[in-house]
């Protein structure tokens, strides 16, 4: 019952999605399968027709979808707008768009798969037609030589016996069909995890096929390939009662009357343009709103070195307003015409600029700490910084920070940065006299791989416990600070030897500094005994293997009634 809270809505709304698809996959399949105007294109191409047909309506209801999760303008405008009219069990899954949108395109991937599958046999089978070794060879025959003389009236594409493989080159749908595939490949296989990590260049510019996937499907079934027998015709040529002497057709009896007149055909009309104009149409929009804002100028004021590969870049942007844990994306035109990076802002709305911290880890964050002069000893006037682009800020889970009463803030590695802009926010809001916040109790849990990640977060938290220290509230933040690794034999003596100080011997700070990896399982057990009946929210930015474990343990220890806390679990996606 647990899983509730922080699962149900999504397995709504994945359910909704999914019974969506097999309700028009089905009703399609059945269509083609059973409807007496595809009779005769049955009897050339056996079940592959309705797989194909079928699997082509799932991918224009997919395709309509695709697009619609990256639009990050609507996303953040969606999010805002439900800020006070929607339970946050909805807004929640606004924040799951970038893993809707996977899902999608995991279903256009298996249709894919299933459709152009069934053409492989669609095509063989047309090719055949006209000397098949089937018991209706003669009925095949006739049919595929229909339209000799009048193109109106075929019903077989391939107009003389040919290689299928030349034959689906011929025309336009099967070369769109190719692009349209191999444009999905590319970009499916340059999406995966590794490749996005370790070399995101690779992922942005593949991702960009997506032109060519949108364009092909446009253009797809403009040429009306597949086909059926016209109403009209159906009415004057039963294909069920005619179907058993194709010799016949056309011919009068001996009574005078033409009970078989020749069947006539038409192309199917291409619908993908239909399902997919308007998303692209909301693309299009999204695509102008952030080129307009792109070509707004920033100013870089502060470059800040700090160690453990990290650097800050303070920043200043006319009109550019932000809420705490939002991201950008960062352009820099002297290393790149196309790229674009996302990144947290780690400052705070009341800030008189916005920042983020950057890690050296790939060329081009390397390239811009170069261009920032980063390495230099000496001071680097702004006049010499390199011009910027910044899109955003959008909107993420930290947005509801102030909707519980209670929060767990989780950070791994530079994942901290989110919650460097919440924690200042936070402690703005309670030097404010006429502030009033719900949130009354913050714990904050950072692992951290080494020492000289504390640096930059050091002093933030020090100015914390000297504030809430004059404030009387020392129990407003409980931090824990986990080191992992990177302590040689001389620190651990020395953090034998300042074990009884009463500041950490590491950071410096009053609540001392873990060694090892936290016990998630106890943490959450004890957060849950003393917050009986509160719902508590839990925000993590990290890897994927931490945030896995984290969600488990909200839902492991969230309380149904009121012996314990409900944990409701958030996770940073962009």
């Amino acid at each position: 019952m647990a899983r509730v809270l922080n699962d149900l809505p999504r397995w709504i709304t994945v359910s909704v999605w999914i019974i969506a698809n097999i309700i028009y996959f089905t009703v399609t399949y059945f269509r083609f399968d059973q409807s007496d105007e595809y009779y005769y294109t049955r009897k050339i191409l056996g079940p592959a027709l309705a797989w194909a047909r079928a699997s082509a309506a799932a991918l224009n209801l997919n395709c309509m979808l695709i697009l619609l999760p990256v639009c990050r303008n609507l996303v953040s405008f969606l999010r805002g707008s439900f800020q006070k009219c929607c339970n946050r069990n909805i807004r929640r899954q606004l924040d799951k768009h970038i893993t809707f949108h996977r899902y999608i395109a995991y279903m256009i991937c298996l249709m894919t798969v299933i459709h152009v599958g069934a053409h492989v046999f669609n095509v063989e089978r047309y090719a055949e037609a006209y000397d098949s070794p089937t018991p209706d060879r003669e009925l095949l025959r006739v049919l595929s030589g229909l339209g000799s003389g009048n193109s109106s009236i075929f019903l077989n594409p391939i107009r003389e016996p040919t290689d299928p493989i030349l034959a689906t080159l011929r025309f336009l749908a099967g070369v769109s069909g190719i692009v349209i595939t191999l444009s999905l490949i590319i970009m499916v296989s340059a999406a995966t995890e590794l490749i996005r990590r370790s070399y995101f260049e690779v992922f942005w510019f593949t991702h960009h096929l997506f032109v060519l996937f949108f364009i092909g499907l446009v253009v797809h079934g403009f040429e009306g390939i597949v086909r059926r027998q016209t109403p009209a015709s159906v009415m004057q040529h039963n294909p069920l009662n005619c179907s058993a002497n194709p010799s016949n057709w056309g011919k009068r009896d001996s009574s005078g009357q033409m009970r078989c007149p020749i069947p006539e055909f038409e192309g199917i009309s291409a619908k993908a343009w239909m399902w997919t104009i308007g998303p692209m149409v909301i693309y299009i929009i999204e695509r102008i709103v952030r080129f307009v804002r792109s070509q707004q100028r920033v100013v870089i004021t502060k470059v800040v070195k700090h160690p453990s590969r990290v650097y800050q870049l303070r920043m200043q942007k006319k009109g550019f307003q932000m809420l705490p844990g939002q991201y950008i994306f960062l352009h820099c035109p002297s290393i790149s015409k196309l790229e674009w990076h996302p990144f947290t802002l780690t400052s705070a709305p009341e800030d008189d600029y916005f920042s983020v911290h950057v890690r050296r880890a790939g060329d081009w964050t390397d390239a811009l700490a170069k261009a920032c002069h980063i390495d230099d000893d000496d001071y680097t006037a702004t006049s010499k910084l390199p011009m910027v682009a910044v899109d955003g800020p959008f909107g993420t889970a930290t947005e509801d920070i102030f909707w519980y009463e209670v929060d767990v803030f989780v950070a791994a590695g530079i994942g901290v940065t989110p919650f460097a802009s919440i924690l200042k926010h936070i402690r703005y809001q309670c030097m404010n006299p006429d502030g009033d916040m719900k949130l009354r109790k913050v714990y904050f849990y950072w692992v951290c791989p080494d020492t000289n990640s504390f640096e930059w977060m050091q002093e933030l938290l020090l100015e914390f416990d000297t504030q809430m220290a004059e404030q009387g509230n020392t129990n407003f933040l409980t931090y824990n600070i986990y080191l992992t690794r990177g302590w040689d034999k001389d620190q651990a003596q020395n953090i034998i030897l300042h074990e009884g100080d009463e500041a950490d011997p590491v950071t410096g700070l009053q609540q001392k500094t873990h060694y090892g990896r936290p016990n998630w399982d106890k943490i959450f057990e004890n957060i849950s005994k003393d917050h009986a009946g509160i719902s508590v929210g839990v925000f993590f930015c990290g890897p994927s293997g931490l945030s896995n474990t984290l969600h488990q343990a909200s839902n492991k220890h969230s309380a149904v009634d009121k012996t314990g806390a409900k944990f409701f679990y958030n996770k940073e996606n962009f």
